[in-house]
């Protein structure tokens, strides 16, 4: 995407600028070197020092642990949220309140209640808001859905998608709020399905035109967990659309082996299989040989600001999320997930760091049997996984 350079660049505060909040960092850092937006302030706990910093040239933003003050101090025109799920809401609703346009880190909230908060004060505002589901500005979603559109793989049966990830014991001590399902009271929803494969569960509704919480009939979950944790990190979600073919999620962050995540359009006389961190589509169908292709990729937060500058359509409206949302939802209201048994799952070291992992026996071929068949666990005869354990709120 090649945004015209604007005679003002559009002052940003970036609320959250460590963890995953570095990205964000170094992109507003490509884009302040287009011309086409400025770092105005840094909202942070601990302020940055000026080595996280030297890449910017120039004068060194604002710093504040108060994103109001810091909004109207700098007189920021946009705003990105990348801080701890349960504080969304009220910084979603302190940038509305002053007009400030956002990009808001997935999920957007951690509950319902709190996304119909949030979709009230950006619409009662008129501000622009972008989720941040990355994989959305993706070109090939578009590519596959006029793959479908044009019958290259017949009647859409299902999207099937799956994700095997590692993450050793420390991911869960990086923050109080790492794997929680409440923190203080209060509702975090840092599971699998919901946070670091949020994009896989996402991206298979996207594909599947399931955008809103309308579009959504039932959910069914199967929550369980290997680490000793709140929430879920090995788990499988079934979407009932109003109007189309099932959507399934089948994901762990305890593999045997990294994988990149993926979702599989299953078609009567076809497939398409999707590899969204890499833009990778893999075309196989009746009569034809494979086609693979790599697509580009449009950034959501250049996306956001040539919305401001030329209105051009928002890549991920929150309304877009709906449906996501009530994934969310359905994992949270679910009964608490189940501690798999000590035989399911063994302990790894992690090679070259000291830390240990745990490994969940299987799953690997059980996350892709997952998407492949859009079955879920229960269903596939994991022994773990009791009927019992499957909820349908």
């Amino acid at each position: 995407m090649n945004t015209p350079h604007t005679a003002t660049p559009v002052p940003i505060v970036l609320a959250g600028a460590r963890g995953h909040g570095r990205q964000h960092l170094a992109n507003i850092r490509r884009l302040q070197h287009q011309g086409l937006v400025r770092l105005a302030g840094i909202c942070e706990l601990t302020p940055l020092d000026a080595s996280e910093l030297d890449a910017f040239a120039g004068e060194l933003p604002e710093q504040s642990v108060d994103f109001g003050t810091l909004l109207d101090s700098t007189g920021a025109r946009a705003a990105v949220i990348c801080t701890p799920i349960q504080t969304h809401t009220d910084l979603a609703l302190t940038a509305a309140g002053r007009g400030v346009h956002l990009l808001l880190e997935k999920p957007p909230a951690a509950t319902r209640a709190d996304f119909d908060r949030i979709l009230a004060g950006v619409r009662d505002a008129g501000i622009a808001c972008q989720v941040g589901f990355q994989s959305f500005g993706s070109h090939a979603v578009p590519a596959i859905r006029e793959l479908v559109r044009t019958g290259a793989i017949g009647t859409v049966r299902g999207y099937g998608a799956a994700g095997a990830w590692v993450r050793d014991d420390a991911y869960y001590r990086r923050a109080p709020w790492a794997g929680r399902r409440r923190l203080g009271g209060t509702d975090v929803v840092d599971g699998v399905l919901t946070n670091p494969l949020a994009h896989a569960v996402a991206t298979a509704l996207e594909l599947a035109g399931t955008t809103t919480a309308e579009d959504v009939a039932s959910i069914d979950t199967e929550l369980f967990r290997a680490h000793d944790i709140e929430a879920d990190d090995t788990s499988c979600v079934r979407v009932t659309t109003t109007s189309g073919p099932p959507v399934t999620a089948a994901v762990t962050l305890c593999a045997e082996q990294a994988g990149e995540p993926y979702v599989i359009v299953h078609g009567d006389r076809g497939r398409i299989t999707f590899w969204y961190k890499q833009d990778r589509v893999l075309v196989q169908r009746a009569g034809h040989g494979p086609l693979e292709t790599v697509h580009g990729r449009t950034d959501l937060l250049e996306n956001l600001v040539d919305h401001l500058v030329r209105d051009t359509p928002l890549l991920v409206p929150p309304r877009n999320t709906g449906a996501f949302m009530e994934v969310v939802e359905a994992v949270r209201t679910a009964p608490e997930p189940r501690a798999l048994p000590s035989g399911a799952w063994h302990t790894a070291a992690v090679p070259g760091s000291g830390a240990t992992r745990r490994v969940v026996r299987g799953i690997d071929a059980l996350v892709a049997s997952g998407a492949e068949t859009l079955a879920l666990f229960s269903e596939l005869g994991a022994p773990w996984a009791l009927p019992t354990e499957v909820s349908s709120p």
